[in-house]
């Protein structure tokens, strides 16, 4: 018996190396020894921790100059896992010999947060949060984006990485084409190195011959309370996802001033003037005067939107309706804007000049809406919490094009021209484990977060979440369709828009259509400039 035994072994060995002999000669690798997997994906889907891999390795984007275009890479660790693992990407190679720098290519190792309270689910058939579970939100970057040195020692660091066995680590890819960059067709690879050898996947950019503008068309006000009185750091990194600065007293200089606009596209700023009044406190300061917000408005550069926002959801507080006009008339006289952030009121038609509303204020009030559209005056729309069972969710468990799809095609789709967000970087005592936000017996994950706090990655300031990007990614779509509406084709970008997303309702939860949609834009963009 025991001869038998050591025959049989003696013969599978023999077996199993002549097998290994004719894989090598094949050319095939070792099939006893999996490696690394890899995989590319665009930005509008989550890799799950423990999702099968896909099968493609080569990405194409699309994309205008002045743009961010977005991928991710995914890699899954063999049955012992990984180790050391790193990426790394090449210049993109382009027409008469053109190459847009590695340089504009941003790095990040997705970070997994856990929802351990799924956000309300108000019914309905529409858009339901997908519960609770691990997600990847917070982004860690490769190098310092100011210094552009290599962060290393901190208590998160991106790269390199190790990976437990049949785990996922997705990478996010941001691309930057240059304002000077030549249109046509680009070549690059990225390359994934580990302990188990190294695997390749292929870039292919199309460079479209427009470019979107430095300031966006899109206007925005995002408040960060914790930043407020920091240097222009964070206010870069929200520059960089074209999104204006929503805070009272931001630390600016005359000279960091000028530089922001210039560089970065810094178009508004709010004055620091705020009565108190809110939907919990029914009473206002008393008006400050004209010479005192003129003279506020003074120190700042001339070419920027100044506005005041006095006020918050007093809708019910009938009663201030006067001392609110005695606001607005001195905030005129000084030749500022006044924002308001409540449904339109008649009786304030004259002293609102933009207008914030919620969904659900929108739907409440569309002949008003039209009414303040048609008097020339602005409406913006706001989001928190979890409104209804219909418009689109700012929390972490909800699909990704729920950050995307508001700003770009429904805003053009009903005529609406900004986005206020009432805070950025709502940080719990333990940010990067700990996304709960409960409030009044439920969570909203994520809540007033859209960064993370660089401290934990070795950096000042800032960094930023998945969802900012999406929001980012929604802001460049407004501009393609803007774009096309002042190439005289406003009823084909509008066709495009509501076919996508009409109102707060009908909206595709498809990111391929969305894509598609974009598409077509920047084609129709560039066949029109190349006539």
């Amino acid at each position: 018996m025991f001869r038998s035994v050591s025959k049989a072994i003696q013969w599978l060995t023999i077996f199993s190396v002549s097998l290994l002999l004719v894989f090598v000669l094949a050319g095939i690798k070792n099939p006893f020894s999996a490696n690394l997997k890899i995989w590319v994906t665009g930005s509008m889907e989550r890799i799950g921790q423990e999702d099968r891999p896909g099968n493609v390795t080569n990405i194409e984007l699309y994309a205008a100059r002045g743009e961010y275009e977005p991928f991710q890479i995914g890699i899954q660790a063999p049955r012992d896992g990984l180790t050391n693992v790193n990426v790394y990407v090449s210049d993109l190679r382009g027409p008469s010999d053109r190459v847009i720098s590695k340089k504009n290519i941003t790095l990040y190792r997705e970070h997994y947060v856990y929802v351990n309270h799924s956000s309300p689910n108000w019914g309905g058939t529409i858009n339901h949060p997908l519960g609770r579970g691990w997600y990847p939100d917070g982004l860690i970057p490769f190098i310092n984006p100011e210094t552009r040195e290599d962060l290393t020692g901190a208590q998160l660091d991106a790269v390199p990485f190790d990976l437990d066995a049949g785990k996922n680590q997705p990478i996010w890819v941001d691309v930057f084409v240059p304002r000077n960059a030549q249109a046509g067709e680009y070549k690059g690879t990225f390359t994934v190195t580990s302990n188990r050898g190294q695997a390749t996947g292929k870039i292919s950019l199309k460079v479209w011959d427009f470019d979107l503008p430095l300031k966006p068309s899109l206007n925005s006000a995002v408040e960060l309370w914790e930043q407020e009185n920091r240097n222009k750091s964070p206010v870069l990194e929200l520059l960089k996802h074209k999104l204006m600065p929503g805070s009272m007293n931001l630390n600016l200089n005359p000279k960091q001033e000028r530089e922001l606009i210039d560089k970065w596209g810094l178009s508004s700023l709010r004055l620091p003037f705020w009565s108190g009044a809110n939907f919990q406190n029914c009473s206002m300061t008393p008006t400050p005067s004209a010479q005192e917000i003129k003279a506020a408005s003074a120190k700042h550069q001339t070419d920027l939107l100044l506005y005041v926002y006095a006020t918050d959801e007093i809708d019910r507080c009938t009663h201030l309706y006067q001392p609110l006009k005695k606001w607005a008339k001195n905030i005129h006289q000084a030749g500022v804007k006044h924002l308001a952030v409540m449904a339109p009121v008649r009786e304030l038609y004259d002293a609102v000049d933009i207008w914030v509303v919620n969904p659900t204020r929108y739907d409440d009030n569309p002949e008003k809406i039209l009414e303040v559209l048609q008097n020339g005056d602005a409406v913006w729309f706001y989001t928190y919490y979890s409104l209804g069972g219909y418009a689109p969710k700012w929390l972490i468990d909800y699909e990704p094009i729920n950050y995307r799809i508001p700003h770009g095609f429904i805003n053009q789709s009903l005529g609406l021209t900004g986005v206020l967000y009432w805070r950025a970087d709502l940080w719990t005592d333990d940010p990067w484990n700990n996304v709960d936000y409960p409030h009044e017996g439920e969570n909203y994950p994520g809540e007033g977060m859209l960064f993370y706090p660089g401290e934990q990655v070795g950096i000042e300031g800032i960094v930023p979440s998945m969802r900012l990007k999406w929001i980012r990614e929604g802001v460049e779509d407004y501009e393609y369709i803007e774009i096309l509406k002042n190439l005289g084709q406003e009823d084909k970008a509008l066709k495009i828009s509501r076919s996508v997303g009409a109102d707060w309702t009908n909206w595709t939860r498809k990111p391929e259509v969305l894509e598609s949609a974009r598409r077509q834009l920047g084609e129709k963009i560039e066949q029109i400039v190349l006539r």
